[in-house]
C-alpha cells in the first residue's frame, strides 16, 4: 500500500473491526433475551450431523476422526491415505467437488489432518462423503 495511505486505511480498518455497532449489539442482546426454543433442536440437529460425519469419515480408507466436542468441524486424520493433506484438499475439490480446508492451514502440525464443515443439511453431508470414498477408492 502507498506509504501516505497507511496510516489512514489502519484508522478506518481499526475502527471499523473493533467496536461493535450499536444495532449488532441490541441484536445480540434480543437474540439473548428471546425465546430459546430454537436452540435446543438446533443443538440435536448439529449433533446428527456431526455424527454423520464422524462415522462417515471413519468409513472411508485412510480416514480417522475423533468426536468433536464443539464447533461444526470435523479434523480427520488422514495420513493413511498417503497423501499430504494439501494435495488431498485439492484433489477432494477438483474430483469430487467437496471443499475441505488443509491442516496446515493451522500450522505444521496440522499437516496429515483435513478440516471439513458439518454446518450443512444432513444431505449434503451423506453426498460429500460418498464423493469423498469414490476419490479415495481409487
Amino acid at each position: 500500500m502507498p506509504e501516505p495511505l497507511a496510516e489512514e486505511v489502519a484508522k478506518l480498518q481499526v475502527n471499523s473491526n473493533s467496536c461493535t455497532s450499536a444495532a449488532t449489539q441490541q441484536a445480540g442482546l434480543a437474540a439473548l433475551q428471546g425465546p430459546q426454543d430454537a436452540v435446543g433442536s438446533m443443538l440435536a440437529e448439529f449433533r446428527a450431523r456431526r455424527d454423520l460425519i464422524v462415522d462417515g469419515l471413519n468409513e472411508l480408507p485412510g480416514v480417522e476422526c475423533i468426536t468433536p466436542q464443539g464447533a461444526f468441524y470435523a479434523f480427520p486424520r488422514i495420513t493413511e491415505t498417503g497423501s499430504s493433506a494439501d494435495k488431498l484438499a485439492d484433489l477432494l475439490l477438483d474430483d469430487a467437488g467437496v471443499a475441505c480446508l488443509s491442516g496446515t492451514a493451522f500450522g505444521r502440525h496440522g499437516e496429515g489432518h483435513l478440516r471439513l464443515s458439518y454446518a450443512n443439511s444432513r444431505e449434503n453431508i451423506s453426498r460429500a462423503l460418498q464423493r469423498m470414498g469414490e476419490v479415495l477408492s481409487r
